[in-house]
């Protein structure tokens, strides 16, 4: 445990924030966000210094006696993927509040939205004890339906319900399935339970304590991977539970949607990994054959359907559903050789690319919709594909920054998003051979939908109507240099994070292994 909070004080920073953004007036609520959104990002560069890589376990744990009778605990704690979410928050976080130039009403209320959510970021990233996480990850859906609803599009309101009721009924799901698990091992700590599953001890005390003539011991573990399993899948999105994103993504103002896409769809492939994996492995290598398909079916499908949309957000939507869909292929590929002892090595490197792809996504896609905003708000509201044409011609430099964050978004070696998908290609391809090769059709789909992007809006002749549409200012290239940097930074050198989550990794990994 470590004596200064640091946690603590992270999550408490951007509350702070949000109190005093409210109070203050329009002209000053976004300056006084940022400011905030700063400080947060320095702290956790601050625990990124602090972190141990080597260790592979929780660090700079704290806890704390809160309902001791119920087996609840204050109890916060962060390893490699926890940092790397924190750090991701906190820059998307900030991607959000800068792409948000055009919100004009509610000023104050919606930045402290922004940093409410943040806030429910950072304690579901950091929460160890099942109880505490599940109160964050619920809380994080008030702030983004409002968000959504009050600032979004013209059908904002329908999108941002459907959004909560899809997301709720997942979560009601896996509320039920840990209230199982309470139930039977009196614990609500995924340390202890992850530890249990290890030993091959937690369903078999689960089946002995709940199960009885109106449920046979299969079933009833089935019921509880299934309702563990809803939760998470809903809010990756994994394929069919992803019709919720691109409504929510294309109506949401493109700084919410910066966020939702950089951060809050990382929570789904957080829980996949620390919680998941580790307590229900054995459940997932048994269903280990339907999972990989719905994971092909995540990756191919949604690029498919973005070749067909016309809308650049709802394009954007899609692909963000087929690049976490790589990462969900990795994991059940993991899974699916849990406990055999063989292909170690294969596994280290694609739970690497799983993080690596998680912060590369984030920071990639958040980017993209931060372009998008700033061509709404040039345009008057305009995104449709075939509404622009030739843009190159008079925004060179909007076209050739925008272009390199899609080509990071396409994997092009030397960009970020190169080595996460290396990576993850090199583990699943042993691991699960079939599946990986069906899901080249989602990368090919992938370079087509995205190259054309760059055909419509910037290449042909110049649509009279934008001729004088201006090129950024100089205030608005200082403001997306350190993303365009950093976009190059970790694709020619990714050591940066793999050299902090490879411990993790391996931990993980080897937590899978009795």
């Amino acid at each position: 445990m470590t004596a200064f909070p640091m946690l603590t004080v992270l999550i408490l920073l951007p509350v702070v924030g949000a109190l005093l953004v409210l109070l203050s007036g329009s002209k000053l609520a976004r300056g006084i966000a940022l400011g905030f959104g700063v400080l947060t990002l320095g702290e956790t560069i601050a625990l990124w210094h602090c972190f141990i890589p080597s260790a592979g376990d929780l660090q700079f744990q704290e806890v704390h006696a809160w309902i001791p009778t119920l087996g609840v605990q204050y109890h916060l704690g962060i390893d490699g993927i926890s940092l790397l979410m924190l750090v991701l928050s906190a820059i998307v976080t900030l991607i959000g509040m800068a792409a948000s130039n055009a919100v004009a009403k509610r000023v104050p209320l919606y930045y402290a939205l922004m940093l409410l959510l943040q806030a429910c970021l950072f304690g579901t990233f950091t929460a160890v004890n099942f109880v505490h996480w599940f109160l964050f990850w619920e809380l994080a859906l008030i702030p983004a339906f409002f968000l959504i609803a009050l600032w979004g599009g013209q059908r904002a309101k329908p999108a941002a319900m459907q959004f909560l009721v899809y997301t709720m009924v997942g979560s009601v799901a896996m509320l039920l399935t840990f209230l199982a698990l309470y139930l039977s091992t009196h614990t609500f700590e995924f340390g202890d339970l992850a530890k249990l599953a290890q030993s091959g001890q937690l369903m078999p005390t689960v089946t002995n304590t709940l199960g009885g003539h109106w449920i046979s011991a299969p079933h009833l573990v089935l019921l509880l991977f299934a309702g563990a399993f809803l939760g998470f899948a809903v809010k990756v999105p994994v394929y069919p539970f992803h019709t919720w994103l691109p409504a929510a993504y294309s109506e949401a103002p493109s700084g919410t949607t910066a966020i939702l896409t950089g951060a809050m769809s990382k929570m789904g492939l957080f829980g996949f990994v620390r919680i998941l994996l580790p307590i229900f492995g054995p459940q997932m290598q048994q269903f280990i054959t339907p999972l990989l398909w719905l994971a092909v079916a995540s990756i191919v499908c949604s690029a498919f359907a973005a070749m067909a949309q016309k809308d650049l957000k709802r394009i954007l939507a899609y692909s963000s559903i087929n690049h976490l869909g790589y990462c969900l292929l990795a994991i059940f590929a993991v899974a699916k050789f849990a406990g055999a002892g063989t292909l170690a090595s294969e596994q280290y490197a694609a739970m690497d690319g799983v993080f690596l792809q998680m912060f590369n996504h984030g920071l990639t896609a958040a980017t993209l919709f931060w372009f998008v905003a700033m061509l709404e708000s040039r345009s008057g509201g305009v995104r449709g594909l075939e509404d622009f044409g030739g843009l190159r011609k008079v925004m060179p430099v909007f076209a050739g920054l925008m272009g390199i964050g899609i080509f990071s978004s396409l994997g092009l070696p030397g960009l970020n998003g190169f080595p996460g998908e290396f990576l993850l290609f090199k583990g699943t391809f042993p691991l699960a051979p079939l599946s990986t090769a069906l899901s080249l059709l989602g990368l090919l789909a992938t370079a087509l939908f995205l190259l054309r992007i760059i055909q419509r809006v910037f290449s042909g002749p110049l649509n009279p109507r934008w001729a004088k549409m201006p090129d950024l200012s100089t205030r608005e290239r200082a403001l997306l240099f350190p993303s365009i940097v950093l976009m190059f930074v970790l694709g020619l050198y990714p050591q940066l994070i793999l050299s902090f989550v490879n411990g993790t990794a391996i931990h993980l990994v080897q937590g899978l292994h009795p």
